[in-house]
């Protein structure tokens, strides 16, 4: 009998851009139970270094309002897991979360239209919202 020890499975990553935590106060979707939902798989939800800097840095400097926000996005983001990222001063947030999901071969939730296509543009799953009540998969995980 030949009893090899099954694999598990790694989870699939999906790459969450600043937007995205922002959905949960803009169109009242939980975004985790929603990924849940969508993929009916184990999934990792990342957030990479520049995407967090960049939700701290609008925290500290929008309107009133959209500070509210964006300070809750980053309590949502403690759902997340942290990566570490070193990037180049050039290099915009889009940029890296381009390279890391090409590199990486993870999928990438957001709802900002040119990155969206810069991710079809190199075959890379893109996850947004759709009709302003559910999440939707652009591309095969």
């Amino acid at each position: 009998m030949n009893a090899e020890p099954k694999r598990k499975k790694k989870p699939l990553r999906i790459l969450l851009d600043s937007n995205a935590l922002l959905v949960p106060f803009q169109f009242k979707i939980d975004i985790f139970e929603e990924l849940k939902t969508l993929l009916k798989m184990n999934f990792e939800a990342i957030l990479l270094s520049p995407v967090r800097a960049e939700l701290e840095e609008i925290a500290k400097t929008a309107s009133p309002q959209m500070r509210k926000d964006f300070a809750l996005a980053l309590e949502l983001a403690g759902k997340c897991k942290p990566v570490e990222i070193c990037s180049e001063k050039t290099e915009s947030t889009d940029d890296v979360i381009v390279k890391i999901a090409s590199r990486w071969r993870a999928s990438v939730f957001t709802n900002d239209k040119h990155l969206k296509k810069r991710l079809r543009d190199i075959n890379v799953p893109v996850i947004y919202v759709r009709q302003k009540s559910k999440l939707e998969i652009d591309g095969r995980i």
